[in-house]
């Protein structure tokens, strides 16, 4: 878009392609295979807008940046579905759990934590300042910087770190408030960026 040449973008029309496009990569990838038609509408419409927030947002305003409509939709790297899908797995596993019978508690306590649990919980405990300097710098980047590693985090811990088949009983409580509270920051500093977070894709 260069506005000084007569070259602009109709946000609509943005919009629209990027549900479109959201709707094509989705149905290719099987995101919405089990979802009624209006909850894949639903779907698509929360991909596509997060996707285009989270492009433009990650971006310092002073730079200039290249916006691809495809690259923003990719379900790895540094995008809106990343974190979204992200969010989404977090759900699946705490649902898994409800089925289990497994209820969270309040309190567990347990020792000697792994290196990628206290990671995570490092990363998680950095938040209230990553926010400060978000306020302080007018800079909405840094939270969503902030939501990518915290994602990128959160499938490294899941890689590692064996939740629902957890044969000790504290521990997988504990992996499971981790899930609870990744999940629940995720979608708090997301709103902040107007960015919906999908339960499931």
């Amino acid at each position: 878009m260069k506005s000084r040449e007569g070259t602009v973008v109709d946000a609509d029309d943005l919009m629209d392609e990027m549900v479109a496009t959201a709707k094509a990569v989705s149905d290719e990838l099987g995101k919405a295979k089990d979802l009624s038609p209006e909850e894949a509408d639903k779907l698509y419409h929360t991909i596509g807008l997060g996707a285009l927030k989270y492009f433009i947002l990650k971006v310092d305003p002073k730079k200039t940046m290249l916006f691809n409509p495809e690259e923003s939709i990719d379900f790895n790297g540094n995008t809106g579905p990343f974190v979204q899908y992200t969010h989404a797995r977090i759900c699946s596993v705490l649902r898994k759990a409800e089925e289990q019978g497994i209820k969270l508690e309040s309190e567990v306590k347990v020792s000697d934590l792994q290196p990628k649990e206290k990671e995570i919980i490092v990363m998680m405990y950095g938040w209230p300042m990553v926010l400060n300097q978000a306020a302080e710098n007018r800079s909405p980047a840094m939270v969503a910087n902030f939501i990518f590693d915290l994602a990128k985090e959160f499938n490294q811990f899941y890689q590692e770190c064996s939740i629902l088949k957890e044969p000790d009983a504290d521990r997988r409580m504990f992996r499971l408030q981790v899930c609870d509270m990744v999940a629940a920051l995720l979608r708090n500093a997301s709103e902040l960026l107007g960015i919906g977070m999908p339960e499931r894709m």
